[in-house]
């Protein structure tokens, strides 16, 4: 199945910048969808409620500002995150303003509700709800979503345990609808990568933690350009669902990261885990495995630009070893 237009006319990479709790914002969404990539942000960041009007008005008003003025390079389709739990008090709300605003792409995370993407299908929108395992994929499918984000092993902030080669190829056998890799995405060849393997398009987070409009502390983003796979730390203690985190903040707030208890899932809340006094996301920092490839704090759009840069040289790579094995045949048959 090809993508929707939505995701497949408007983007110079095939990526989309994924949601982050606390740090994305307008600032950061804009220069995402300016540099060519989707960019999106969870409704919850909008503090108070009220706020989320006024954000989905200044990335409207923004984009269609640079697509009058940019016709050749026209600007990507933002997104919006809305948590789909129990716990979420302003999903209504939220979906309400997402709705009044036309957002081209929901993202839909820890359930998948008909309602909401019968509300977002009602003025055009595309549904994408992101899934840990086959399962859950196929219930967010039956229950309406247009497209799935897979959150394989090595992803940042709540991630599943599964390798994405085996995600991708479980998905594959029944799905042929939109699919969006997660999972330490920070290089352009993972981007290709993704694509290979069988997704149409990469999802990538904790790379763009580390940008200059990212609305993180200075201090988790030196952590990332220091740190690399090897520093993080798998663990549903800090929300009462599994993910991954920097092992150095883990440190800094006092716990040993080699002796976590474990957390009650039906406990699973966005802000303290057993350590009341740390609180994710806000000093245990979410942060993916592919970091290794951050080395400074750029701007989302020289990030993007460097992903790009990779993502082209590792296709003409790719091309050029496809050339040397076509040959190497054609001699040998000869």
């Amino acid at each position: 199945m090809a993508l929707p237009p939505v995701l497949r006319d408007r983007l110079r990479l095939p990526l989309i910048g994924s949601p982050l709790f606390i740090i994305s914002g307008p600032e950061l969404v804009i220069a995402q969808c300016k540099a060519g990539i989707v960019g999106s942000f969870p409704a919850l960041n909008a503090r108070p409620a009220s706020m989320l009007d006024e954000w989905l008005h200044q990335i409207t008003e923004e984009l269609a500002i640079w697509d009058r003025d940019h016709p050749d390079t026209p600007s990507a389709p933002f997104a919006v995150n809305h948590i789909v739990h129990k716990s979420s008090d302003r999903l209504e709300h939220d979906v309400e303003a997402s709705t009044k605003w036309k957002v081209p792409v929901i993202i839909t995370s820890l359930g998948a509700r008909e309602d909401v993407n019968a509300a977002v299908h009602s003025y055009g929108g595309v549904v994408l709800h992101d899934v840990i395992n086959d399962k859950f994929a196929h219930k967010a499918i039956e229950k309406g979503a247009d497209g799935l984000i897979p959150v394989a092993a090595g992803a940042g902030g709540h991630a599943g345990h599964l390798s994405p080669f085996a995600l991708i190829q479980a998905l594959r056998e029944w799905f042929d609808g939109p699919i969006a890799l997660s999972g330490s995405i920070a290089h352009g060849r993972s981007i290709l990568g993704a694509q290979a393997m069988g997704a149409d398009l990469a999802y990538a987070g904790s790379a763009f933690i580390a940008t200059q409009e990212a609305r993180a502390d200075p201090a988790y983003q030196e952590m990332i350009v220091a740190s690399s796979g090897e520093d993080i730390t798998y663990t549903n203690l800090f929300t009462g669902v599994h993910g991954n985190y920097l092992t150095p903040s883990i440190v800094a707030a006092g716990l040993d990261p080699n002796d976590l208890p474990k957390s009650d899932p039906s406990a699973m809340n966005f802000g303290s885990g057993g350590n009341q006094k740390a609180k994710a996301w806000r000093d245990i920092w979410g942060c993916g495995q592919g970091i290794g490839a951050v080395k400074s704090v750029p701007t989302a759009a020289e990030l993007v630009g460097r992903l790009s840069d990779e993502y082209e040289a590792a296709k003409a790579e790719l091309a050029a070893k496809t050339a040397f094995t076509a040959g190497r045949v054609l001699q040998a048959a000869k």
